[in-house]
This record gives structure tokens, sequence and C-alpha cells, in this order.
């Protein structure tokens, strides 16, 4: 199990979102990846996160009605032309180091428990950045094509988000998550300091554009970003 993150950790690793938005800021002048965002209101029954699959762990998970604020379900989509992986390598590839596509500048995967090199179902990371979404996550599903992660206490978010791979004429890469801020204190950053949100979202489309020079192909449309929220009277 991940060591919990005390209140005073989670203060101080929320205080150091400026240094996320610096870093964003300046990779904002020179993102030549064109992005399509969209944001709609979104309704609890189409948009809450999955159940938790049967017989994984569910010691410290920490769930959506836990945290604060609204639940954002986000999508971020990126197809990519001349692949040389296909969806199932490609997955495989990641999930053995997240850190192969993370922009390590703004968030790394340390793993905790498990076997180093693989992703199996129980293993949990502590992924650290510079803003208010550092904290503790475990494996919660895996197939040759995708692996869902759970928040877990101590968190600064609560619920899931998934990174998947599908082949086709162009392979697409996908990473969903439905999720609240963890706490107030952090749903004050994210969702009332807009920048904070441009962190997060600079994070996932550098993990898209990662994933691309991975597989050796390229981008193609830019990167899609679909977001539907559900207020919290709502929840």
């Amino acid at each position: 199990m991940a060591p919990p993150l005390s209140r005073w950790h989670r203060l101080r690793t929320a205080t150091r979102w400026p240094l996320g938005v610096a870093l964003t800021s300046w990779r904002y002048l020179w993102r030549t990846t064109p992005v399509h965002r969209s944001e709609t209101q979104g309704r609890l029954a189409e948009d809450g996160p999955p159940e938790l699959p049967d017989g994984v762990p569910r010691d410290d998970v920490q769930h959506p009605p836990a945290g604060a604020g609204p639940l954002f379900h986000r999508i971020y989509r990126g197809r990519i032309r001349e692949a040389r992986l296909g969806a199932e390598e490609l997955i495989a590839t990641v999930a053995a180091d997240p850190d192969r596509v993370a922009p390590t500048e703004l968030a790394t995967f340390k793993k905790v428990t498990g076997e180093r090199g693989r992703m199996t179902v129980g293993d949990e990371f502590v992924v650290r950045m510079p803003g208010p979404w550092d904290g503790p996550i475990r494996v919660i599903h895996r197939t040759p094509t995708s692996f869902r992660f759970v928040t877990l206490e101590g968190h600064l978010e609560s619920g899931q988000i998934q990174w998947a791979a599908r082949d086709g004429e162009l392979l697409e890469f996908s990473i969903e998550s439905w999720a609240r801020s963890g706490d107030r204190l952090s749903n004050v950053f994210f969702d009332h300091l807009p920048m904070s949100k441009e962190v997060q979202l600079h994070m996932w489309t550098s993990v898209i554009q990662r994933v691309a020079e991975l597989t050796g192909g390229r981008l193609t449309g830019g990167i899609e970003i679909r977001t539907r929220r559900v207020d919290v009277e709502e929840t």
C-alpha cells in the first residue's frame, strides 16, 4: 500500500503549482500541435466513473463522493499516422514504465508496489507533480490495450483515469478521467484558478505527444479534449 500523504504534504504540493504554471506558459509559447477543446454540462448517470471491478483491493480508495467541487469527465484523444507499434505493443511498453511518455519536468510515476517492468491489477504508484494533483494511485483494471487507475487516500483528486489504445486506419490513443478535487483546498486551486487547469491539460497532452513519438508516427488532426462537467448539486 502506498504511504498516505500528510495534510502538510498536500498543502505543500498545492503551493508548488506556480512552477507548473511557469513551465506550462513557456511550453505554450512553442506549442505547434493544435488542441481542440470543448466543455459541456454533464450528468452523473452518464459521466460518473465506472464501478470498481470485482476482486480489486478497495482499502484506501478515494471515491468522488468524498471529494469537493464539480466532477469532470474528460477525454484526451490523439490519432497517430504511420505508427510502427500496434495498440497492444504500445500499451505493454507504456505500462512497463509510464515515465517513457510522462513529461518528467511536470510529473514522474514512482512505483511503490508491484514488479518493475510490468503492470498488473493491485500495483501502486505515486505520481509526483508540481501542482495540486500529486498522490497515490492503484491499478484496478488491465487489458491488452488499456489500464485504469483509481486514486487513493491522500491524493489531491478523487476518481479514476484510464489510458487506452485502439487499432484502426489510424492508431488512436486516449486518456479518460472521471474525477473531483480531493478536498476544498484542491478545488480552490483547480476550479477557481484557470492556469492550474492548464498545468493538468499540458500534462496529458504532453503524454499524447510523447506516445506518438514512441510509436514512430505523427499526430494527425491535433489533440481532442472533451470535458463534461457535473456540478456539485448533481453529485
